[in-house]
């Protein structure tokens, strides 16, 4: 986008204000809940489509990834087009991408158009950012930050919550459908408001090399991890190449935007110590919270046989603090270190991650309800004050590159986070299950004992055997849950050991942070 017409147009105010801030919103609302309403109708999708669960958790990282490599066109894409055009194309394009994803007969089809559906949402956060912070006095963009934030963090709170309701009362390709009416309404209103604020637009190369290297390192990679539990990871020849493409693409790549004119990504920027630490940071973070809202869901419906409006009640309460606390957050940065925002953040992270390590199988509606609405106050004090950290002290030019390959990396970890976080629970839960194992059989007194107790009600031996393993089975998915929630405690503690790492940043504010975009 062009820095000249940014700063010489003036913020809206009135009606078009408010008008502006709601399509904005919307769109970014939309785009966001997409990330995570799949997550608690995978069981309801996989059953539909005939695939298992773990092939249906394509359907979520297809999204990510495609999302993740379509970020860093968005400043050479907003330079070519305009932002205004490119953010209406954006939105008009995810709701033709949507209506494919409810149509979609196969599996192999449904991802098809979550890819394209990622693709052009891509540049719809960064843009939306950019528009509303124009839309605003400077004095004010700290609170409009703080309202943008509220849509991205009620997004996904919504997600699991809409997504289980229409998956148990209607079918799941209407989680797709709502978007029509509301992609298309934050259309018009967005070409009604801010067609006459569209950026100045100017012809540059595009680094064509480097974006297909980037596109097969990162495909590779996603491909790696998808099917790397169900091909048994490196005894598999297709596993073996597709990590041999992915190293060799992803260093060709580095060494080509090292030296290429007009880089696709600019990775220069990793020399700053307050981006390329705050980058992991983030990107860790992010990975394992959205490993999290995959996990946590599927645990409930797959063990605890909840249904998907339940699995949904139970994530929907981190909105609370979330909505309470964002605006107070957006007005206390600009007063205060934004590394120990980020460390507060972290801390709670690991306290909620902590508390769900202590689930099992028996766990009630409230436990898992009180770490859930504590994670909320997490989340109001974790993307602005990293974003800020990351983007301080870099130069006006260099921002919006910065901004682009920050959420490229964050975008990135978290497909990969949903990836590993769910091959990773299912291995442990299958240990879990060959250790509970070799407790049974009639040598164990305990063993022959609750067989014979359920032969006394009716059951055959071979029933009996069944009811036993089932409920192994559920004790060994939650042991296998556990783990996981214990790993993303500890790594959330290691993290804040980055944040420090960084230097204080002179302003710390989340105007800094939206000049990004």
């Amino acid at each position: 986008m062009s820095a000249p017409s940014q700063t010489a147009l003036p913020p809206l105010s009135g009606t078009p204000l408010v008008i502006g801030t709601l399509a904005l919103s919307l769109a970014v609302f939309m785009n966001v809940l997409d990330s995570s309403i799949a997550n608690v109708s995978i069981p309801a999708i996989s059953g539909d489509l005939g695939v298992s669960p773990q092939q249906g958790t394509w359907v979520i990282t297809s999204f990510a990834v495609s999302n993740a490599i379509s970020v860093p066109l968005t400043g050479w894409l907003t330079q070519r087009f305009g932002q205004v055009r490119l953010f209406i194309t954006s939105i008009i394009l995810f709701v033709i991408a949507s209506a494919l994803c409810g149509l979609a007969p196969s599996i192999e089809i449904l991802i098809a158009a979550r890819i394209i559906q990622g693709a052009v949402a891509g540049p719809m956060i960064p843009l939306s950012q950019s528009l509303i912070l124009s839309s605003y006095p400077p004095e004010k963009s700290g609170m409009a930050l703080a309202f943008w934030g509220m849509t991205t963090l009620v997004a996904p709170i919504m997600g699991p919550l809409l997504g289980g309701w229409i998956s148990d009362n209607y079918t799941w390709p209407w989680i797709f459908y709502i978007n029509i009416p509301i992609g298309l309404f934050a259309a018009w209103a967005t070409l009604s408001i801010y067609r006459t604020r569209e950026s100045a637009t100017r012809k540059l190369p595009i680094d064509k090399i480097g974006l297909a290297l980037l596109i097969v390192w990162v495909g590779a990679l996603q491909l790696m991890l998808d099917k790397g539990k169900e091909l048994d990871w490196f005894h598999s020849g297709e596993i073996i190449a597709l990590s041999a493409v992915a190293v060799v693409a992803f260093v060709y790549f580095l060494i080509w935007e090292s030296g290429e004119k007009h880089p696709i990504v600019d990775l220069s920027l990793f020399k700053g110590r307050n981006f390329s630490a705050g980058v992991v940071a983030i990107s860790v973070a992010y990975g394992l919270f959205f490993g999290s809202l995959v996990i946590l869901p599927l645990w409930l419906q797959t063990e605890l046989s909840y249904t998907a409006t339940e699995a949904g009640k139970v994530m929907a309460p981190v909105g609370i603090l979330a909505i309470l606390m964002s605006p107070l957050v957006g007005k206390i940065l600009p007063k205060v270190d934004a590394r120990w925002v980020a460390t507060a953040a972290f801390l709670i992270f690991a306290l909620v991650f902590h508390m769900r390590a202590q689930f099992n199988e028996n766990v009630d509606f409230y436990t898992l309800m009180v770490p859930t609405v504590i994670q909320g106050a997490a989340m109001a004090m974790f993307f602005i004050p990293l974003t800020s950290i990351i983007l301080s002290g870099l130069s006006p030019d260099r921002i919006p590159a910065a901004a682009g390959l920050s959420n490229f990396v964050r975008i990135m970890c978290g497909g990969i986070g949903t990836s590993v976080m769910s091959t990773m629970w299912d291995n442990r839960s299958i240990l879990h299950h060959a250790q509970l194992a070799e407790h049974t059989g009639l040598h164990n007194p305990a063993f022959a004992q609750a067989v014979e107790k359920l032969m006394a009600q009716g059951m055959s031996e071979q029933a009996a055997w069944a009811v036993i393993d089932r409920g192994m089975s559920v004790q060994a998915g939650t042991l296998g849950a556990t783990d996981m929630f214990w790993m993303s405690s500890i790594l959330f503690l290691i993290l804040i050991a980055f944040i420090w790492m960084t230097k204080r940043s002179k302003s710390g504010t989340p105007a800094d942070a939206g000049g990004a975009h």
